[in-house]
């Protein structure tokens, strides 16, 4: 059986974008030029100090993200969008986007696929199992697609990757999910960037009555 994990980075008061999210600021203002700076930088920034967590959350198998993540345009495509990862994505394999209007699959280079399911959360994750067989599921965002998964039960593992910094508004994790029991498998702190590793345990999703 696969695998379902979210990797996610977050600010300490549990952010993952800003407010006024824009095709030039896909992030909101977290305070950096544009792309997520802050949020991000420790992906890109710091050398050797985060190859093992950034080379984790490459070895998915499938991909699942929300039509938000996947890009700006609302509505029908209307627009020739293809995500915002350029001709050769880093997903090198099937992505299955959450979105309420049908498009026929498009195939990007590098192996990367993209899906438009518009059947739902459930629907999406049957596809990307059959897809990713033994390997790795990974809810890639944003915040409120990973926060639908939660709420299910769907989500066996969480990887979060937590920056110093705070930004009082915006999309935050775990908005409108029920209490979860969650087990620290592993915490590893580098200069920017606190690296914490949750499973979920099996049927500890609490609605209230």
């Amino acid at each position: 059986m696969s695998t379902v994990v979210v990797n996610q980075t977050i600010t300490a008061d549990g952010y993952a974008a800003g407010i006024n999210q824009t095709e030039e600021r896909p992030f909101g203002e977290d305070g950096g030029d544009g792309w997520g700076d802050r949020l991000h930088a420790w992906m890109f920034d710091q050398g050797d100090e985060n190859r093992a967590e950034v080379e984790q959350m490459a070895g998915a198998r499938a991909h699942i993200m929300g039509r938000n993540m996947f890009g700006p345009v609302r509505g029908g495509w209307d627009r020739d969008w293809r995500g915002w990862w350029g001709d050769n994505p880093p997903f090198h394999g099937p992505v299955f986007v959450l979105t309420h209007h049908p498009r026929t699959p498009q195939p990007m280079e590098g192996g990367t696929t993209y899906y438009f399911v518009t059947n739902g959360i459930e629907s999406a994750l049957a596809q990307a199992r059959e897809a990713a067989g033994d390997g790795e599921i990974s809810i890639q965002g944003g915040a409120t697609t990973i926060n639908q998964y939660l709420a299910a039960g769907l989500v066996d593992e969480l990887r979060l990757h937590i920056v110093p910094f705070t930004l009082g508004a915006g999309v935050r994790l775990f908005d409108d999910v029920p209490p979860l029991d969650l087990e620290q498998v592993s915490a590893r702190a580098t200069s920017t960037v606190i690296h914490v590793t949750y499973r979920v345990s099996p049927n500890t999703v609490r609605r209230s009555s």
